[in-house]
């Protein structure tokens, strides 16, 4: 089955908080090492990274860019036109925060989007990330009016602060943000801090897709959580790079409508919610974090500084859910150990959790995600068996242990079957992954072999 890895929400080096290297050459080298077929062109509303994305890169199939550097390679990394803008605006009485995907057919269009949002007054050279005090709905109206083949993709929806349905500045439905514009949003975000299973209980997201990209600001965060399409006419092809020529903008962009004759979404790779920033309600400052039953019970006041609770992505789910789900999602797990969550409904695509590689690496070998040693490794396992997502996916653990040790094989299969211990994220702070726990052995055997009846392949 042909499949094409996506992360469409990325950020460039003029974005605030970013890394310089988010340039296009080296998220293209990183994006082959990591097994990313098709990266954001992100911040294209920034004039000055408008400049480098047009001189940088051409067209190589419909509404699909490459680096004219790698124009005769037989391996490209392609871009598609994807931006985030944050939307500042009073909606409701309520003071609304709201981060946005804008995807573009073309550099055409894309650059016909950034003189409409100048010509409503919009800052667009302060960041490559703009803030706008257009609404949600006027920004889904304007990018409308200049293209219709444009795509709105609300961004990690459940964030407290910046999300559709965020506890802090959000909505309780899209049809109350968007109104009557709300049928155009055919796809949403989900964000580090939710899963698809979290957001499958909500009513007006079940014919919707659900979407993950990694918002990434550096080169390694690139694919932490990435959006899978595949064929529907089930052309054979175990690679995770894609052949050229295969797929389009309208490809996808169809795909997340779900009407698409050709591609559709296959499944998604995503982190564990826990490890997400704001999974957990908490004060950061405060060392303060609670669970939903928890806040049930103790209420959503602080007790160090007696202040409002940043309420959790969990908790705000389980306050918006139109349903439990509640032996909902079947667990399987294929050859390779790994476990598949599927929807029993059969509504939405399956998908896989998984912790990047570095972070791996770094636990088995006791040393920091920024050390020689670990991007050694790292780039060892990437060149043996093609990329990062293949050695996460589908190396087998014996092939592994034969490469770099036993202890990385052990991790690796420990985060296959989810046998791993997360502090859940919350008020803006990274969850912690402990794959080993105290006293745990560390000689468990390796294998290789599938449980009986659980056999899952995509």
């Amino acid at each position: 089955m042909q499949q094409v890895v996506a992360d469409l929400h990325l950020h460039s080096k003029y974005s605030r908080a970013v890394s310089q290297d988010m340039i296009l050459p080296l998220m293209a080298r990183v994006g082959k090492q990591k097994g990313i077929d098709i990266l954001s062109a992100s911040d294209w509303t920034h004039p000055l990274w408008f400049k480098e994305i047009s001189a940088l890169l051409e067209e190589e199939e419909e509404g699909l860019y490459c680096l004219k550097t790698e124009k005769r390679e037989e391996k490209k990394t392609l871009f598609f036109l994807a931006t985030e803008i944050a939307s500042i605006y009073k909606q409701g009485e309520k003071l609304r925060r709201i981060h946005n995907l804008v995807c573009a057919p073309n550099l055409s269009v894309a650059e016909k989007i950034s003189k409409s949002l100048l010509e409503r007054g919009c800052n667009l050279m302060s960041d490559g990330r703009p803030i706008i005090g257009l609404s949600s709905k006027q920004l889904l109206e304007l990018i409308l009016e200049v293209d219709e083949r444009s795509l709105f993709i609300p961004c990690h929806v459940w964030t407290p602060h910046f999300g559709i349905y965020g506890s802090a500045s959000g909505f309780d439905s899209l049809k109350e943000a968007f109104g009557e514009l709300s049928d155009y949003i055919f796809g949403i975000e989900t964000g580090l801090s939710s899963d698809p299973e979290m957001n499958w209980q909500i009513d007006e997201l079940t014919n919707r897709s659900i979407l993950s990209f990694s918002d990434a600001h550096s080169l390694p965060k690139m694919g932490r959580e990435a959006t899978v399409f595949v064929r529907k006419d089930g052309i054979s092809n175990d690679k995770f790079q894609m052949s050229n020529k295969q797929i389009t903008y309208q490809d996808i962009r169809k795909a997340i409508m779900k009407k698409s004759d050709a591609w559709r979404i296959g499944y998604t790779i995503e982190f564990y919610p826990e490890e997400g920033k704001y999974h957990f309600s908490g004060h950061r400052n405060c060392g303060v974090f609670r669970d939903p039953s928890q806040t049930k019970k103790e209420g959503n006041i602080c007790p160090v500084c007696k202040r409002r609770l940043t309420e959790g992505v969990l908790h705000r789910v389980e306050q918006l859910a139109d349903r439990l789900n509640k032996d909902a999602t079947l667990v399987k797990e294929n050859s390779y150990g790994l476990r598949w969550f599927t929807d029993k409904t059969k509504h939405h695509p399956p998908y896989v959790k998984l912790v990047p590689l570095n972070e791996i690496i770094a636990e088995s070998i006791a040393s920091t995600v920024f050390s020689q040693r670990v991007k050694e490794t790292f780039s060892l396992l990437c060149d043996t068996f093609g990329s990062e997502i293949t050695v996460l996916l589908k190396t087998p653990v014996s092939d592994i242990q034969k490469t770099v040790g036993e202890k990385i094989a052990q991790g690796v299969q420990k985060v296959r079957k989810g046998e791993i211990a997360i502090r859940p994220g919350y008020d803006g702070e990274y969850g912690k992954v402990t794959i080993w726990q105290e006293g745990e052995s560390e000689n468990q055997s390796l294998s290789n072999d599938p449980p009986p009846q659980l056999s899952f392949e995509i």
